[in-house]
Formats: C-alpha cells, sequence, structure tokens
C-alpha cells in the first residue's frame, strides 16, 4: 500500500506542476501542458493519463482527510 500512496503523490505532484505551466502558458500565450505536448496525438492515452491523475489527487486528499496517509506516519 506504501507503493501506491508515493504513486499517487507522485503523479498529483506531476498534475499539479502541469497545471501550473499550463496557467504559465496562458499568460505568455504559449502551449506549456507537457500531456498534451508528450501525448497529445493519442487523445485516449490524454484522457488516461488525466484520469489517473485526477484519481490519484483524490487518494492523496482522502488519505490525509481520513489521517491515514502511509508516508506522513513515522
Amino acid at each position: 500500500m506504501k507503493v501506491l500512496s508515493y504513486v499517487a503523490v507522485l503523479l498529483t505532484v506531476i498534475g499539479a506542476l502541469n497545471w501550473g505551466l499550463v496557467g504559465v502558458g496562458m499568460l505568455i500565450d504559449q502551449n506549456l501542458n507537457v500531456v498534451n505536448i508528450l501525448v497529445g496525438s493519442w487523445p485516449t492515452v490524454e484522457a488516461v493519463v488525466y484520469l489517473l491523475v485526477g484519481v490519484s489527487g483524490l487518494l492523496v486528499g482522502y488519505a490525509h482527510v481520513a489521517n491515514k496517509c502511509t508516508m506522513c506516519k513515522k
């Protein structure tokens, strides 16, 4: 279960950084969406990546709200 927690946190951080780059890209009128740049030619793969990041965010959020985060416990 600890591996799942690490993967979920990693995907959540990657997703957050990607959204930050999307915002910066909008300000400077550039496409900085890394997921779209890497797999944009495969819309289904792009959708799966976004779904995995979203589910990871839910898992990380639930783990912290329910005080069940395996990485936070000693």
